[in-house]
């Protein structure tokens, strides 16, 4: 099941964006209230994203140097941000059962893929015994990371859910 929600959690985001639509009742407050969450999480994932050399090494700068899973953290403030501006328990409801269960096999996904790639080097990381790098914020490696997408999401879901506004 934690391969599955892993490989699918994308796809499953997409559905649950057209539930979200389908079922949300916004208010400017809201909305203001949950933009805000959710760019802090977009902040917060383009200054990982600027760090990261995916499948390439364990990473310890920027972000990593204070949280093992950035990229996850700032998605799931994004979520959060998503429910608040949509303004209806159901959605909350929703929203939070599929941060818990994908981003949670997905991180145990990543994390053992880490672990046999880099042994040691990812436990000392894990362990926090690592040390940080000195490496600074690339928007070339943002780009890479196709950050863009989620900004773009982002972007998109916050303007419909505004136009739903009355």
């Amino acid at each position: 099941m934690r391969q599955w929600l892993t490989r699918f959690r994308v796809g499953l985001g997409f559905a649950l964006a057209g539930i979200v639509l389908l079922l949300a009742q916004p208010t400017w407050d809201s909305w203001r209230l949950g933009l805000a969450v959710a760019l802090a999480g977009e902040a917060l994932r383009l200054w990982a994203a600027g760090h990261l050399e995916k499948s390439r090494e364990v990473t310890t700068s920027g972000p990593y140097r204070y949280t093992r899973h950035p990229l996850y953290l700032g998605s799931t403030l994004i979520g959060v941000g998503l429910a608040i501006a949509a303004f209806h328990w159901a959605v909350a409801g929703m929203v939070l059962l599929y941060l818990g269960t994908t981003l949670t096999a997905a991180r145990r996904s990543e994390e053992a893929h880490l672990r046999e790639k880099f042994g040691d080097a990812y436990d000392a990381y894990a362990e926090r015994r690592a040390a940080p790098m000195a490496r600074r914020f690339s928007w070339a490696r943002a780009r890479y990371n196709r950050e863009h997408h989620t900004m773009a999401g982002l972007a998109a879901g916050f303007t419909a859910l505004a136009f739903m506004i009355r």
